[in-house]
């Protein structure tokens, strides 16, 4: 299709409030990571895949012309999901922090390198009537968009249904900035279906995992209210164990049963050693004796 010509002022508003909620949107999950210093349940493919959907998305935006504040969306979308795949390798993946932020800000610039690239060299073939290419990026920003909210799935099917890792206020707040987006376009003179997908699909599969969890909580319900009324952590009920993450916890308790075996037998060797003084000891007084009498 066409660039937009001209914006509306009500596509405007929209962009803007969209922008401004994919602008701030990962800022409370960097927080919740950065805080509980721990990213279970956050998978680090979906924020590598969320930056490097930047790329085709910024491409695509600019391209079309969209109005200003979807251009600038993908650009600040793509920073902070840097910051977020940084947080995870470093908590889950045991990165030191100096690689995992040298790394990212090496991926961050040659991203932005080549979105640049891309935009200055299909600007022109487009605007003269060559929209294969825009297309093709706009279909590949989709699969991409689409991709990266699959892993969280993976994730609440380990813990059957339970999502955990991720802030409500951070997925909330992108779920907004998506409707808002959608509705950009909407409005714009001009509905761009391939950027509605985009929106459409975030959408849909954030939806789909507070369904997720509104199910889990109803189903868990009775099991909750029993580990309050009893003062215990919900993740130290044994009937919670089916709700964790099964991998983890079997190398949690394996460590466990390693280190347990290993305090019992520095333990008994302890023994062992006491014992044989004790006997060294009760042979000394008995030799001691026998020379006293004779």
């Amino acid at each position: 299709m066409a660039p937009q010509s001209s914006i509306p002022v009500s596509a405007n508003v929209m962009g803007t409030i969209g922008t401004v909620c994919w602008s701030i949107q990962l800022i409370p999950q960097i927080w919740y990571n950065w805080k509980q210093k721990k990213t279970d349940g956050l998978p680090a493919l979906m924020m590598l895949l969320w930056a490097v959907c930047a790329v085709p998305f910024g491409v695509y935006a600019v391209v079309q012309n969209f109005n200003v504040p979807l251009q600038i969306q993908p650009q600040i979308f793509a920073a902070l999901s840097w910051i977020s795949f940084a947080q995870i390798m470093i908590y889950n993946h045991g990165w030191k922090t100096w690689t995992a932020t040298l790394t990212v800000f090496g991926l961050a610039i040659t991203s932005a390198g080549i979105e640049a690239l891309l935009i200055l060299t299909l600007r022109g073939p487009y605007d003269r009537g060559v929209t294969w290419p825009i297309v093709l990026f706009g279909v590949i920003a989709a699969i991409l968009l689409a991709a990266s909210l699959l892993p969280p799935y993976y994730e609440i099917w380990k813990r059957k249904g339970r999502v955990i890792g991720i802030n409500w206020i951070f997925i909330s707040i992108d779920w907004l900035g998506a409707f808002f987006s959608l509705m950009a376009l909407v409005v714009q003179n001009t509905f761009d279906p391939l950027g509605g997908v985009l929106y459409i699909v975030v959408l849909v599969l954030e939806l789909g995992i507070f369904i997720s969890q509104g199910l889990w909580l109803f189903q868990t319900r009775a099991l909750r209210a029993r580990a309050k009324a009893s003062n215990v952590d919900f993740d130290h009920m044994p009937e919670a164990r089916r709700y964790q993450d099964a991998d983890k916890e079997g190398k949690k308790i394996r460590a466990h049963e390693t280190f347990t075996a290993e305090v019992t037998e520095v333990s008994s060797e302890m023994d062992d050693g006491d014992s044989g003084v004790e006997r060294r000891r009760s042979s000394a007084c008995v030799v001691g004796g026998i020379g006293g009498e004779i």
